[in-house]
């Protein structure tokens, strides 16, 4: 582990005194900062969302023991680590919940409140996972940017709020009734599908905590540009307009790369602190969603989804998914109930993208793929319907 050395407990450094020293593991959730070890340290911390820090683990636990690092890996925290990671909040309905202090300085302690290195003090731990990881601020990392040393937060070169997104290729919403409900494994069988149909793919996550994992997941399923709203300067879509930030991921995919369709995840559920109620509710978006699969873990949750979106989102479901299709009763009464299909995004991948490709508009596909894929490639959609 590093040998950083120990900050005085009293702010005796001013912003022109740093100290150098080597981390253990820089998060994942700086990786716009281009951070590397050695890092230099200065002992006033600004006590604001996005800054990185750096800070030492005071404790080691057996689980949610791992940060996700800039290279992708995770890597288990041991008591002593030196780790970098980025100032923000977080409200997890099934994770720790957390918020920035007014005050920050060396010497304090706060917590790794997600895997992808979110610091800050944590307000609310969850039964099935421990008290949160106490570590103790170390500093403010620094970067020299035009000659000067200058505090690191993500929110530099980072993509531009668009307000108005005046057009985009077809988007595929992926959400979910909470968390872990199978949204990423869902979008990630969605792009794989497209692509293998041909389009260029591109992928999105537009809410939720910061962590690489999901939207690398889409990239190695075949998407061929991807972007999160931590490329946008975000820790953490709980203290944020939400909308424009989404709009100005989706305005850069379009803008970087030429995409036939947009897979966007949306992290936690639909009803929560994350702003996804915010971007269903966004008129100019919904204007270009032309598929919506949902994730949901029980029927309750089916049935809310279904009122949710009928009532207050004045649109439909494409397809129920998540560990509520895993067997022909959950299926059997999301169609028959219901009248939404359901369909198991692990068992049933292909009728799956099928559905999503009857939603597409024509203009998304060139017209031998669509004529392919017209009625299902398998027995998997007639099979539910026949339980």
């Amino acid at each position: 582990m590093s040998t950083l050395p120990r900050p005085p407990r009293s702010p005796a450094m001013t912003d022109d005194a740093f100290r150098t020293g080597p981390v253990d593991k820089i998060a994942s959730s700086t990786a716009h900062c281009d951070i590397k070890s050695p890092v230099t340290l200065s002992s006033y911390v600004v006590a604001q969302h996005g800054y990185v820090v750096a800070v030492r683990a005071l404790a080691e636990k057996d689980q949610y023991d791992e940060v996700e690092c800039s290279d992708g890996a995770f890597r288990h925290i041991r008591k002593g680590d030196v780790l970098v990671g980025t100032l923000g909040g977080r409200q997890a309905l099934k994770g720790y919940s957390g918020r920035v202090p007014r005050h920050i300085g060396p010497g304090d302690t706060l917590h790794v409140l997600n895997l992808g290195g979110l610091i800050g003090e944590c307000t609310a731990a969850h039964p099935n996972l421990g008290p949160a990881l106490p570590v103790e601020v170390l500093g403010a990392v620094m970067v020299e940017r035009d000659g000067q040393w200058t505090h690191a937060r993500i929110q530099e070169d980072a993509l531009e709020m668009v307000h108005r997104l005046n057009s985009s290729v077809p988007l595929v919403a992926v959400s979910g009734t909470a968390m872990d409900t199978g949204k990423t494994e869902a979008a990630c069988r969605v792009v794989e599908g497209l692509a293998e149909k041909g389009l260029r793919v591109g992928a999105a996550k537009l809410t939720g905590a910061s962590l690489m994992r999901d939207v690398r997941r889409m990239r190695e399923h075949g998407a061929s540009a991807v972007a999160t709203f931590t490329d946008a300067g975000i820790a953490c879509t709980v203290e944020d307009a939400i909308t424009p930030i989404a709009k100005g991921v989706i305005h850069h995919l379009n803008a970087t790369e030429t995409l036939d369709v947009i897979v966007a995840e949306m992290g936690d559920g639909f009803v929560g602190y994350y702003g996804v109620d915010d971007l269903m509710t966004d008129m100019e978006l919904q204007s270009f969603i032309e598929a919506h699969v949902v994730a949901a873990t029980d029927l309750a949750g089916a049935w809310a989804a279904e009122q949710t979106f009928h009532e207050r989102y004045h649109t439909g479901i494409t397809a129920l998914t998540g560990p509520v299709t895993d067997n022909d009763v959950g299926r059997r009464y999301i169609t028959q109930r219901l009248g939404v299909t359901a369909l198991n995004a692990l068992q049933q991948s292909t009728a799956l993208v099928d559905k999503v490709v009857e939603a597409l508009p024509g203009s998304a596909f060139p017209e031998a793929t669509r004529s392919d894929t017209a009625a299902p490639s398998s027995g998997e959609e007639l099979a539910v319907a026949e339980t």
